[in-house]
């Protein structure tokens, strides 16, 4: 549409209908602030889970597992000989070992120089047939063979790969070497190839390495059907005394209890070795917890008690084009205060998880509750209940029985009290963080799916309808004021035309 602005009248049409639209977008404006605020209040609510969700993750990581507990400091009279660690054992351990002698892996040989000089040729070059078929039986890690049951019938389970016109020998080469239980090696030099078990150990009465197929291929590298023909050499277990008894394995590591043993090399004399409780990696995996913990305490403290300036609403975008950028991020601290102030879910959370940490764990004896640990609330109670650590108490809880602390964390119980106060805790995570999420949804949410979600789209389409009534009446009165200059034309017009024959 052509709009006539104040040709005849001399007005300023655009700045007249501009102050006029001002005061009928006041209840739009209303909405968007709503808007605004409701995003604002959202996106505070998914902060708090945000928060929930890391104290619930670094529980289950941390003194949620018994493995934070069983954590050892472990001394060995010859380390360059044997490594100790432990893996599995909840009470502290001492023993003594003789290394007799070191597992070794299964090799073969080329029995004779081969006719392979490049092995970036293709197998049709090397005079090798394809296709075909080859496989390779190794010892699996336990010492044995990995098994199949085919047709009911159990039997080895064997690497087959099938070699085509496309092949390399090099290509070949890092197949069996990516999927096998055996590495294979060419020497250019000596035109030569040998091939190691990736695991170690002797197979009582059977070759630990075997190869078979359908052609030529192992027959032209000068390979034997196994390591125990020409050019082979048979794998050996490891041989240890073990706190007086004569052990033997397959690897050069294994475990004993719960304790991983490294050999290294073969002694003399008999090593001993001792374990106690990790106390540092313990006490800062708690302290974790606790700082932590803390950290959700004030974060919630402080948004429920954030005063709420309602004088101060979400800017419109007129409003900031009036103002400084420091002029608006000082006003939009003001506007989103108060978001979350005396949130009855965020205050009953904090009120149950002082609960659950303060009650004693019932059915478990000794020490059953954080006073026991030197753990107490501080002492200022405007801080929420937050919790702090006697560091020396704590250290003398761990060495003295670190899986007490571990079952009074983790115990697992049917009733309420009967459960440790970490599993509580996370319970009580869990239910609050389900309610703040049918509040305020999550990343990736449809709005359709949460309360304020539900309450933002309602206002998108009351602002939506609302514009389209504003672009109306703005058109109606362009369209009143654009009569207005066409009629004071017409009587200019006449005017014009009455003086003209008067004169």
């Amino acid at each position: 549409m052509v709009r006539i602005s104040g040709f005849a009248s001399g007005m300023d049409i655009d700045e007249l209908v501009k102050s006029m639209m001002q005061a009928e977008r006041l209840p739009l404006d209303k909405l968007t602030q709503k808007k605004q605020y409701s995003e604002w209040q959202r996106d505070d609510y998914r902060s708090i889970n945000t928060s929930l969700s890391e104290l619930d993750r670094l529980i289950r990581d941390g003194v949620g597992k018994q493995s934070s507990f069983i954590k050892k400091k472990i001394s060995v009279s010859n380390p360059d000989a044997v490594s100790v660690r432990n893996v599995g054992s909840t009470s502290d351990f001492t023993g003594n070992i003789k290394v007799n002698g070191l597992a070794k892996a299964a090799t073969m040989t080329s029995t004779d120089k081969s006719a392979v000089t490049d092995s970036k040729k293709k197998l049709s070059e090397l005079g090798i047939t394809t296709p075909q078929d080859i496989t390779i039986l190794a010892i699996n890690k336990d010492g044995g063979f990995d098994t199949e049951v085919k047709d009911g019938v159990t039997m080895d389970k064997l690497y087959t790969l099938t070699l085509d016109e496309n092949d390399t020998l090099e290509s070949v080469i890092n197949k069996i070497n990516a999927n096998s239980g055996v590495t294979l090696f060419f020497d250019e030099t000596s035109q030569k190839f040998s091939i190691t078990a990736k695991n170690t150990g002797d197979v009582n009465d059977r070759p630990e390495i075997e190869l078979g197929g359908s052609g030529d291929f192992f027959a032209v590298l000068k390979m034997s059907s196994n390591n125990e023909g020409a050019g082979g050499a048979k794998g050996e277990n490891a041989s240890i005394t073990y706190n007086g008894m004569d052990i033997s394995r397959p690897s050069n590591t294994f475990q004993i209890n719960g304790v991983e043993i490294t050999i290294k090399q073969k002694t003399t004399d008999t090593i001993t070795f001792s374990s106690t409780a990790d106390v540092d990696s313990i006490l800062d995996t708690i302290t974790q917890f606790v700082n932590k913990y803390n950290e959700i305490i004030k974060k919630v403290q402080d948004k429920t008690g954030e005063a709420k300036y309602r004088s101060f609403t979400p800017l419109t975008t007129e409003q900031k084009k009036a103002m400084t950028e420091d002029e608006v991020k000082m006003w939009d601290e003001k506007a989103k205060s108060g978001t979350l102030k005396s949130d009855s879910t965020l205050k009953s959370l904090l009120t149950t998880m002082r609960t659950s940490l303060y009650t004693s764990v019932d059915g478990i004896p000794g020490k059953n509750n954080l006073s026991s640990l030197g753990i107490t609330t501080t002492k200022n109670y405007l801080e929420g209940g937050k919790l702090t650590i006697d560091e020396d108490k704590l250290r003398a809880a761990i060495s003295e029985d670190p899986n007490a602390i571990y079952d009074m964390f983790m115990a697992n119980g049917t009733e309420k009290s009967d459960k440790g106060l970490a599993r509580r805790l996370r319970d009580d995570i869990e239910s609050s963080m389900k309610v703040i999420t049918e509040k305020a949804g999550k990343a990736g949410y449809v709005n359709n799916n949460f309360t304020i979600g539900k309450l933002v789209d309602g206002l998108d389409k009351r602002i939506s309808t609302f514009e389209a009534k504003l672009m109306k009446l703005e058109s109606r009165y362009y369209n009143q004021f654009t009569a207005m200059e066409k009629a004071i034309q017409k009587a200019n017009s006449q005017s014009s035309s009455l003086a003209s024959y008067f004169s």
